[in-house]
Order: structure tokens, then sequence, then C-alpha cells
């Protein structure tokens, strides 16, 4: 046996000890995690730096269960609190036949308050097509300092972050002057505020055609002086049932000379509505009633024509339009 191993080293030249170390080589370059699966490393790791101790790969039979899907290819998802500016910034956008205010909203990805806010519009039905509205690039509303307004007090009224309200506005400090424009981010219009500017405040206290309207009229019982009508009439047969226009506490019930039997309810955000020349009166003073609770029937008491309801709407004490306000 000694003498085969002899013969056999005898045989092999030094070109295939050559050919043979090759080969190992090659093995350890192709595939060296097969031989050496862990090693330790001490360079910095990614953008941020820090340290990796060690690295163990995986088996070679478990690079089979590896894929590379497009998710895994994709770049780092970006957070939206880093990424998206908070300074504000306008866009425009010219009216087009067919918008209103809920579809814009829609469409744009904001909040009507938003819109109707940051453009001072006040009545949402009187969008005119080709007018250019400013679009801000994130939902708030506008608002005006008054005297004597601090950035926190503004910031507490509309439950907003006055840091927020600085960087939008650029401020370079938590003064604010007398007379400017503010935007607070994500604050919303109130509610009562909203529905006016839509005209959706009320609903039509009782189904008829609108008779009078608000303003100034012909006397109907002396055609010869004007006079100013500060509701509108809205016909109706006699005992028809008589609805609050929105929820509220009734403030008043009795019997007037000219508005005949009636009914006053105080509602939200300084609204009062006024039901005259009622037939019958079907709540009481105190009473709280909701929107189209019956509270009374279409009559012809007092000063009238004929049987119908006189409606008047109140805001802060004076009369305003209801027409503007019935859905």
């Amino acid at each position: 046996m000694v003498a085969i191993i002899r013969n056999l080293l005898n045989s092999i030249t030094s070109r295939d000890l050559f050919r043979f170390a090759a080969a190992i080589c090659l093995v350890f370059i192709i595939n060296p995690a097969q031989y050496f699966p862990k090693w330790e490393r001490s360079e910095q790791h990614g953008i941020g730096g820090g340290f990796l101790s060690e690295e163990i790969l995986p088996e070679e039979e478990d690079f089979d269960d590896i894929m590379l899907t497009p998710a895994s290819l994709e770049a780092p998802i970006e957070i939206e609190s880093i990424t998206k500016t908070r300074t504000l910034l306008y866009d425009s956008h010219t009216i087009k036949s067919g918008e209103n205010i809920s579809n814009l909203a829609i469409n744009l990805g904001l909040n009507q308050d938003t819109i109707i806010s940051v453009n001072k519009i006040s009545n949402s039905r009187l969008l005119q097509v080709g007018r250019v509205l400013k679009i801000p690039n994130q939902d708030g509303v506008n608002h005006t300092v008054k005297s004597g307004e601090t950035l926190d007090a503004i910031a507490e009224r509309y439950k907003a972050d006055s840091e927020a309200i600085q960087i939008a506005n650029e401020l370079f400090s938590d003064k604010v002057v007398n007379g400017t424009d503010l935007f607070i981010p994500g604050a919303r219009l109130d509610w009562a505020q909203l529905q006016e500017i839509n005209g959706d405040l009320f609903i039509w206290p009782v189904r008829g055609a609108v008779t009078s309207y608000y303003g100034w009229r012909r006397d109907p019982f002396n055609r010869n002086r004007r006079h100013f009508h500060n509701g509108i009439d809205i016909r109706g047969s006699t005992g028809a049932p008589v609805r609050a226009a929105m929820a509220g506490r009734v403030s008043a019930v009795g019997f007037d000379r000219i508005f005949g039997n009636y009914i006053v309810v105080n509602h939200n955000a300084g609204y009062r509505t006024l039901y005259g020349h009622l037939n019958v009166i079907r709540t009481r003073t105190g009473a709280y009633v909701a929107a189209g609770e019956r509270i009374g029937d279409v009559g012809n008491t007092g000063q009238s024509t004929g049987s119908h309801l006189h409606f008047t709407v109140y805001k802060n004490g004076a009369t305003v339009n209801p027409r503007a306000l019935l859905r």
C-alpha cells in the first residue's frame, strides 16, 4: 500500500498541484458562507451610523425562500408629518358649470369650511361660474385678529395648536397684530354658520308658495304706502301643520294685533324664529321643540288678508332674509 501511494505521489506533477489549489480557491470565492457562516464587522451602518457587531447569513438552503418582490425594492416609507409642508401655500381654481361647494370639497380633498372661510363666501348658492377661488394646501379656517387677542387665546378658541398657527402663517413670534388675517390649521366653522352659508339652516315650517317676500313692499292694507316686510308669507290652508324650523326652546307664545296668534322659538348661534297668524298654538313657553315638530296650525288671525303663515328669522336681534336659510 505504501508503495502504491509513493508511486501515485511521484506521478503528480507540479502542474497538477497548481490546478488542485486553484480549484480550492475558486470554491471559497463562489460560496464563502458555507465555510464561514459568521463573521464580525465593525463598520458604520446606514445614514445615521451605528455598528453591526455580528451578522449571520442564512444557511445555503434558505436562499431558495428569499424572493425579491416589487415591495421589497421600494424606497423607504415617508412619514407624512415629516415630508408634508406645514407652511400655508395656495393654488387657484376657476369655478366651472355644475360645480358647487360640496363637490369642490370632495374633488379638492378639503372640508367645505376651508373653501368657504378662505374665500370669504357668505352664500354658497350664489357662486358664479368663472370665479377664481384660493385653494390652500391644508384644511383650516381664516380668523381676523381682534383687539386684545393673543395667539394662545385664538388657538384655544379653535382648539388648535399655537405652534402650528405660527408655522402655517410664518410668524416669527407669538405676537399677533389687530386686523391681521390668520389661517388656523385644522379648525372648523361653527355648525350653524356653515349651514347658514350653505342655505341649509332651517327646514320649511310649512309647505306652500311664498306669497310675499322679505324686504320693501306695498302695504296690503294701504296701497298708497310702502313698508318693510321683515319675514316671508307662506300660503297654507287653515289647520295645516306648522313645524319648528330648527330645534330650540319656545321663548314666547301669545296674541299680537299684527301677528295674531304667534310663537317665538330661540335657537343656537343667536337665531330666533317667529311664526304668526296661527289658528291654533300647540306648544307652550319654555318647551323644547325638535326640528320638524308640530307647534301650531296655519290660520288667519291678526292683520292678515288670508290663511297663511308669517315666518320671521332673527340673527342676534336683527331680522334676516329667511329665504336664504331654508333648505
